[in-house]
């Protein structure tokens, strides 16, 4: 019997291309999600910084400039702004050709900014100083804490003071920093610190014999910092004071010309008229040189000069009081120059 022809199979089929093209249309989804909540983050932070500028404004602040550009798709948030002006109600301010920032998409709570062109510091008395660097940078972390996680950075700085100015005592750096770190119980640190730096001719410090080089740290923990609050520098500062706020310092030291000031430790607070008050055990080296080129200055009175020198070597190498009291400063119990003002 013949065997009945097997049927013919049937054509094979051509293998599906959903998912050769399922990974570029995935992208392609997530590209324009994407640009979308970009494109929206671009124009809330427009947006914020408006309205910013416009609280600052009506509080008496000075906030200005005369070009702004966001960019930096897909995944940044590049901020620049042309002809900037800062300026709070007290008078202090700043004013820059050029200021830019930027930002991850996701992690806008921290931002760098820099500025290529330097800025120039406007005092409400001394003048404007025009600050030019290498580098001029700082990045701010979390705002909304007090202080902000606030770090500021100049590399290869000069000080330029115009004619009639009120002299700055910097002429260059090599390096100055400003950290300001929220912490725990209401509390913030700062740390100042000048490295490599040169006297300005005719300033306090050029007065003190030696050569020109001047060094500064400060470091210290600042208490009850919400209470820092105010529309003016001033305001602000003492309305902490009545607080209670101290500043808690932990070392401090100048080394100008031949001679350093050094301290460890000690408890500082400010008075209602702005002024440092309270009392740090210093270590001094070659005081009574640095007295006597003051002095020569007109920098500190003859008298106080003398007298203070006359501590100073009575205690060659034990640490000496030095106190800030109604406004004035003391090297034990001579006054020989006003305290420190803050505001």
């Amino acid at each position: 019997m013949a065997s009945s022809p097997l049927p013919d199979p049937e054509p094979a089929r051509k293998p599906s291309r959903t998912g050769l093209y399922a990974p570029f249309l995935l992208a392609l989804v997530v590209s324009i999600v994407w640009s979308g909540m970009w494109i929206w983050l671009r124009g809330e932070t427009i947006r914020q910084m408006d309205a910013t500028a416009a609280a600052l404004r009506q509080a008496g602040y000075g906030v200005e400039w005369r070009e702004r550009k966001v960019t930096g798709w897909p995944f940044r948030l590049d901020v620049t702004l042309k002809g900037v002006s800062l300026r709070e109600p007290s008078g202090w301010g700043l004013t820059t050709p050029k200021l830019e920032g930027e930002a991850f998409a996701y992690a806008l709570k921290h931002w760098m900014f820099a500025t290529e062109d330097g800025f120039t510091l406007i005092r409400p008395n001394g003048g404007p100083v025009e600050v030019r660097g290498r580098v001029i940078r700082a990045s701010l972390k979390e705002p909304e804490r007090r202080p902000p996680a606030l770090s500021v950075e100049g590399l290869d700085l000069t000080f330029h003071t115009a004619p009639g100015a009120k002299p700055l005592s910097l002429a260059s750096a090599e390096r100055v920093e400003l950290h300001l770190r929220p912490g725990p119980d209401d509390q913030g640190a700062i740390l100042f610190k000048v490295e490599n730096g040169l006297t300005a001719p005719g300033s306090t410090l050029a007065a003190i014999p030696g050569d020109s080089r001047v060094a500064l740290t400060w470091d210290a923990i600042l208490s009850r910092v919400s209470r820092f609050r105010g529309a003016t520098l001033a305001e602000a500062g003492q309305a902490w004071a009545l607080a209670g706020g101290t500043l808690q310092v932990r070392q401090a030291q100048v080394r100008a010309g031949d001679s350093s000031l050094g301290a460890q430790s000690g408890a500082l607070v400010v008075d209602p008229d702005g002024y440092l008050a309270g009392t740090l055990e210093v270590t001094v080296t070659k005081g009574p040189e640095a007295l006597a080129g003051l002095a020569k200055a007109g920098r500190v009175p003859p008298t106080a000069a003398l007298g203070a020198a006359a501590v100073m070597v009575a205690t060659p190498k034990g640490k000496l009081p030095l106190s800030f009291e109604a406004g004035r400063t003391r090297v034990g119990p001579v006054g020989v120059a006003p305290a420190p003002k803050l505001w």
